[in-house]
């Protein structure tokens, strides 16, 4: 240790004083206030924001659209396969009705016309 002022003692106090003051020491610390942007410049992305809002709705509309006449494209392909079906089933029962109808005029006694004229005599009025 080195002989300052004719005292040791004092020295070895102001050492302690240091390490006391040193725990004790207060930090501060600077705080930079961050500028607030020009009204331009919020104008700016907000209009931005706004624009990218509107083309997002926009496609999903789109979209949506698109969906919902692929939807009824499917429900009217499903209707027409349903309805060819039927069709192809009542075509099938026309046949068998054609094919049905000379044996059952014969079973109830009608007769295959000829080819002479049929006379119907008037008969007089009463």
């Amino acid at each position: 240790m080195a002989y300052t002022r004719g005292n040791l003692a004092v020295k070895e106090r102001a050492r302690q004083e240091q390490v006391q003051q040193q725990r004790y020491r207060e930090t501060t610390k600077v705080v930079t206030r961050r500028r607030e942007l020009p009204i331009r410049e919020k104008l700016l992305y907000l209009l931005t924001l706004v624009a990218c809002i509107v083309i997002a709705g926009m496609l999903i509309s789109r979209y949506a659209h698109i969906y919902q006449i692929n939807y009824s494209i499917n429900t009217a392909s499903k209707d027409i396969s349903k309805l060819q079906t039927n069709i192809a089933q009542l075509k099938i029962q026309k046949e068998r009705l054609e094919n049905q109808i000379v044996p059952t005029a014969k079973e109830q006694g009608y007769i295959e016309p000829t080819r002479e004229p049929i006379r119907v005599e008037k008969q007089a009025a009463k």
